[in-house]
């Protein structure tokens, strides 16, 4: 691992987003399709896609499927969650890790700026970096181990 990663080094590009007006059954179909658990929701521009909510997975079974409503009725906008937390390209990996901890997120929007969708951090992207860094940290101890063995018998 880079000793200075940042989101922009570990996002993934390939975002399955939807828009506002998406019918929900729609926006379930697209999230089984791409074997996703969320959809980044986004106003298209001149500029690009603006990132202005997330719909997960769990959005739809406690506030549709659980509520008894019905989900033929409802769009993306009547479930999502608005107020999207986002981190930047140049945020560090440990920036991400705050933010997801004290927000209590699983998915981080990367964006530019002026709020522009760049990609998507989620957890399971960033837990094979965390294991690798254990790996050397334990290797580290280890070597350490074997020298002062070799070195005071």
């Amino acid at each position: 691992m880079r000793e200075k990663m940042n989101a922009a080094d570990i996002c993934n590009r390939i975002v399955t987003v939807a828009e506002r007006s998406m019918p929900l059954g729609e926006a379930a179909s697209l999230m089984r399709e791409r074997h996703v658990g969320s959809l980044i929701v986004v106003d298209d521009t001149g500029a690009g896609r603006i990132a202005v909510g997330i719909l997960t997975d769990r959005d739809i079974v406690t506030a549709v499927v659980a509520q008894g409503l019905d989900p033929a009725v409802l769009a993306v906008e009547d479930v999502m969650t608005p107020n999207l937390v986002t981190a930047l390209e140049e945020d560090s990996i440990k920036d991400l890790l705050s933010t997801m901890r004290h927000k209590g997120l699983r998915r981080l929007p990367i964006v530019t700026p002026q709020g522009l969708l760049v990609g998507l951090v989620t957890l399971d992207d960033l837990l094979p970096l965390m294991a690798d860094q254990l790996r050397d940290m334990a290797a580290t101890i280890e070597a350490q181990y074997l020298h002062e063995r070799r070195d005071r018998p």
